[in-house]
């Protein structure tokens, strides 16, 4: 038997992207993994039983706090225990702030803000009873500069941050530790998932300078690095008996590497003229 078999992990958005390198890099450890997914057929699983570790898959929509609540209720029945949650699940919008619709912002925080909440609220109770956990929450580095015509991508991740910050503050006498990755630029589907704001069109006065600015970001990801980097840092949090807050990881574009270090005007000059 694994040393790690004794070890419960929960992934949150598990079919594709960082999620399914999370899933594959972690039983082949031999952890005990349950991953979650809107459309859990999409994961072929087969390979996965060569591995040490074992794998479930469940269905889950993160946006319905019955959903979630029903994919723990699972996982507690079968494993007993959940001592890591890994929250991967969201999507990009796309599109300037003024052609995005109200509608469309709510989506986005109902998936990447809300939905990382609801599943905070279900497994907290969880791992104060067993008296120790780890909650590992994917923000971006976006969640620190806002790019043109992703703001409200951006704002879903600048609120994950102030929300994991004080969640692990709040948390700490309890043996729980959160800790939040902010990716850089990784080769995953979240490119192609993008989705671009209803208004967005040619017909919109932003429709130059947004094609220019998602070419720009395209390019970068599409050339950025495999997810497996990020999954190694999974496992490497997973190990540490008191992982820290932030980890910063991948490339990025040197204007956003050098936002904390210059003036603020200057900064947002260069972005602006980077992106537009």
């Amino acid at each position: 038997m694994s040393r790690n078999d004794s070890q419960v992990i929960f992934i949150a958005g598990a079919s594709g992207g960082f999620g399914q390198a999370f899933v594959r890099r972690l039983v082949r450890d031999g952890y005990l993994v349950f991953g979650t997914s809107r459309h859990p057929e999409e994961f072929k699983t087969d390979d996965l039983k060569t591995y040490k570790g074992s794998f479930q898959m469940l269905e889950m929509n993160i946006d319905s706090s019955f959903s979630v609540k029903k994919a723990f209720r699972q996982v507690l029945k079968i494993a007993g225990q959940i001592d890591v949650v890994i929250n991967s699940a969201g999507y990009s919008l796309a599109g300037s702030i003024e052609d995005t619709s109200i509608e469309e912002v709510q989506q986005t925080f109902n998936t990447n803000f809300f939905g990382v909440h609801r599943v905070c609220q279900q497994v907290i109770p969880v791992m104060r009873k067993q008296g120790k956990g780890k909650i590992i929450n994917i923000s971006s580095l976006i969640g620190m500069v806002g790019i043109p015509f992703q703001g409200f991508y951006a704002a879903t991740k600048y609120a994950l941050e102030g929300y994991t910050e004080a969640l692990r503050l709040e948390l700490e006498p309890f043996n729980i530790n959160v800790s939040l990755i902010e990716p850089g630029d990784f080769n995953t589907p979240l490119t192609d998932h993008r989705r671009i704001a209803k208004k967005c069109k040619q017909s919109s006065v932003y429709w130059q300078r947004f094609s220019h600015a998602i070419k720009e970001v395209e390019k970068a990801e599409r050339k950025g690095e495999s997810p497996e980097k990020l999954a190694d840092l999974i496992t490497k949090i997973i190990k540490l008996p008191s992982p820290r807050l932030r980890y910063r990881i991948g490339p990025s574009s040197t204007i956003i590497g050098l936002k904390p270090l210059i003036p603020e005007a200057i900064a947002l000059k260069l972005i602006s003229k980077y992106y537009s």
